[in-house]
């Protein structure tokens, strides 16, 4: 090699270095600004095609201006409003004109869109609500507002007060959501760092791959807002935490890849330079083939009807490639300056920490293949018989949060003196003309407490208001809005409202969105199972050059995510007490554990099929295994704990898709890729590689000695 390429060869790195550190410095804040462009509106969440996105459409000719409400919710603060000592009728009128002058100056608050409604005193005269209308775009001020209308509230004597509806969920989801940056980025970066401390035994080298993955998640989220801030993707705060957790798990498992390869290279003798070279070569194509299958599996999320799917799907893919664009540019560049270094103090011996223990395991798989893989499916298969135990029937709010969140307890105390769904009503537009046959089927449905037409001041009761021909209904509902029995009146109400003659009749409102959710969600997992599977499919078949292999590897994820279903069904219901979870959950579990649970087994097999290449299927098998053990046994601890991580944020369907995924890939990564698959190629033998030249090789089943190295 001549002076000049040896000059060239060692500046390189020098300017990928340079290159992305100018990258972090420039774009690393967007880490932290991806809230300025999140929307949570949740109706820009809704099914594109359902019946209650018509409605949402159609009810904004009835109103001047979109509304967020809150409900106030006020009650005697030592027993019932109207009992002390038979007060009776005149206490309930004396609070409930105390609770009208109380909101009425609101009427004049910067965040309020109109007058409350007149209070209305409960029948069992023990509580009173109102609603106060707020400008749905208020962001930040949310809180003070809210603020003003509990003090203002709080001069009825005598009451508690608090509140509920829309306005009050949605402040305590950004409650839930405030610090999202810096608190979960800090807990997932701090049990990363851990962890690869134990793995690497080194000071210098988990630094180098956690700077990694910040410089990929800060690069991530700088296209995100620019996609967000130019109307391209939707970000709420759901969105932004899975980015954060997918880049940092992402990062780190690439990382933890290459480093065992450049390790063992080094180990072999080769300096610095060639020890990099050969890292890439050996690791490049398995973490190519993982990352297309993460993103593809994102990708696949377009097919979804449901927007809050939607978004996470390109978001979710830009950040598997800054995740990979990192790990296979920077962290190449930082390895080849630092060399043995980087290891320090540990010395880089091949293998690295329990080539042992795998070596006693590919022992157990070689002896008795078979009997490995009989037991490992029986115990998966076990498992996954508990799958339909896992309720995907949405979250009542009372179980939205983990904690007890100040709009569920209002909500509740709602519920216990009021209809069911009071201040949540659905909403029905219909044809003007059709009004009494709308009204009469509406009343006369079971499950619909009461139903009036809206007139022009916004409220039910007086003339309706007709804009273009069209008149808008709500019906109270006798049950909780969230509830299954709602659900069931829905669909009971628009049964009988599609029924009559004429009216072109719309439902929507909260309870009907829930529903249409419910049935987008079934719908989209008919529908993106089979292009997911499809799609890693296609993947592992171009990589292993075989059919069987993959359709095997295919199986066993598609397994293990059952297993993993059937698991979280009980500890859900039985340790955690979720009645239900949210619809998303299953097909958020799909597309992360069988996408990235396809990552071990990629791992696992092209480094089986190189070693088969030179030594046999069999010695290739049994040395993958002890090679790869380690590495992707530390990748899956990274992975499960960094989707813990999201943990820390105290809403249920987070909590549930972290114990999903840190649990379906400790599954994944210590019984099918550990036992299950290896011990089915190695039965299997040579025809597993099948159509492939490993497959025709039938030299590949023969005895080779045993893999001790």
């Amino acid at each position: 090699m001549s002076a000049t390429l040896r000059r060239a060869r060692r500046l390189v790195p020098f300017l990928l270095v340079a290159v992305w550190l100018v990258v972090g410095g420039v774009l690393g804040p967007y880490a932290g600004r991806l809230g300025e462009v999140a929307t949570d509106d949740q109706a820009a969440f809704l099914p594109r095609s359902a019946e209650s996105t018509e409605v949402v459409t159609a009810q904004r000719a009835f109103r001047q201006q979109e509304t967020l409400p809150v409900i106030v919710v006020w009650t005697a603060g030592g027993g019932p409003t109207a009992g002390e000592a038979g007060a009776g009728r005149a206490v309930i009128e004396r609070r409930t004109a105390d609770a009208d002058r109380a909101l009425a100056p609101l009427a004049h608050d910067r965040g309020a869109s109109g007058a409350a409604s007149p209070a209305l005193p409960s029948d069992d005269g023990r509580a009173i609500e109102a609603v106060v209308p707020l400008r749905p775009d208020l962001g930040d001020d949310l809180a003070p507002t809210l603020d003003r209308i509990r003090a203002a509230a709080e001069r009825v004597p005598g009451t508690t007060v608090q509140l509920a509806g829309p306005a009050a969920t949605r402040a305590d989801l950004a409650d839930a959501f405030a610090g999202i940056d810096g608190l979960l980025l800090g807990v997932a970066l701090a049990t990363v760092l851990v962890i690869l401390l134990l793995v690497y035994r080194s000071v210098l080298l988990p630094l180098v791959i956690i700077f990694s993955a910040v410089l990929a998640l800060g690069l991530a989220c700088a296209v995100v807002y620019a996609l967000a801030d130019h109307g391209m993707v939707r970000v709420d705060g759901q969105v932004q935490g899975i980015l954060s957790i997918l880049v940092i798990g992402a990062a780190t498992d690439y990382a933890l890849l290459l480093t065992a390869r450049h390790r063992e290279e080094l180990a072999a003798g080769a300096d610095r330079f060639a020890a990099v070279t050969g890292a890439l070569r050996g690791s490049s194509g398995a973490i190519v083939a993982s990352a297309a299958t993460v993103a593809l599996g994102l990708l696949a999320l377009l097919l979804s009807d449901l927007t809050n799917n939607r978004a996470l799907g390109p978001v979710g893919a830009v950040g598997i490639g800054c995740a990979v664009l990192s790990t296979l540019t920077f962290l190449p560049a930082v390895l080849s300056l630092l060399g043995r270094t980087a290891y320090w103090p540990s010395r880089t011996h091949a293998g690295g920490t329990g080539h042992g223990v795998w070596r006693r395991v590919a022992g157990l798989v070689d002896r008795a293949p078979r009997r490995v893989w009989a037991v490992a499916l029986a115990a998966l298969l076990a498992a996954a018989a508990f799958a339909p135990t896992l309720a995907s029937q949405g979250t009542p709010l009372d179980e939205t949060f983990v904690n007890d969140a100040p709009s569920v307890a209002a909500q509740r105390t709602l519920g216990r003196h009021f209809p069911g769904g009071s201040g949540n009503p659905t909403v029905i537009v219909a044809d003007a003309r059709r009004l009494p046959e709308v009204l009469a089927a509406a009343r006369t449905t079971e499950g619909v407490a009461s139903a009036a037409g809206v007139g022009a001041s916004g409220r039910p009761g007086g003339t309706p208001l007709v804009v273009e021909g069209r008149v808008r209904i709500d019906a109270t509902l006798a049950s909780a809005a969230d509830g299954d029995d709602a659900l069931r009146t829905v669909a009971r109400l628009r049964a009988a409202l599609h029924a009559v003659p004429g009216a072109d009749a719309l439902v929507g409102g909260y309870t009907a969105q829930r529903y249409d959710t419910l049935r987008t969600a079934e719908r989209d997992r008919t529908l993106i199972v089979p292009v997911v599977l499809a799609v890693i499919l296609l993947v592992l078949t171009v990589l292993l050059r075989s059919l069987l292999t993959p359709v095997l590897l295919v199986a066993t994820v598609a397994l293990n995510f059952l297993a993993t279903l059937g698991v979280s069904g009980l500890v859900f219901r039985h340790v955690f007490g979720f009645g239900g979870t949210d619809p998303s959950v299953p097909l958020y579990g799909f597309v992360f554990l069988v996408a990235l649970g396809v990552d071990y087994n990629i791992f696992l097999m092209s480094r089986v099929r190189e070693e088969s290449l030179r030594h046999g299927v069999r010695e290739g098998v049994l040395r993958g295994l002890v090679t790869t053990g380690g590495v992707i046994t530390s990748a899956g601890v990274v992975l499960a704990a960094t989707f813990a991580a999201l943990g820390v944020i105290p809403l249920a369907f987070l909590a549930q898709i972290a114990f999903i995924v840190a649990f379906g890939v400790l599954l994944d990564t210590l019984v099918v890729r550990s036992l299950l698959v290896p011990a089915l190629v190695r039965d299997i033998g040579a025809p597993a590689w099948w159509p492939g030249r490993l497959g025709r090789d039938r030299t590949g089943t023969g005895d080779a000695p045993s893999a001790r190295g």
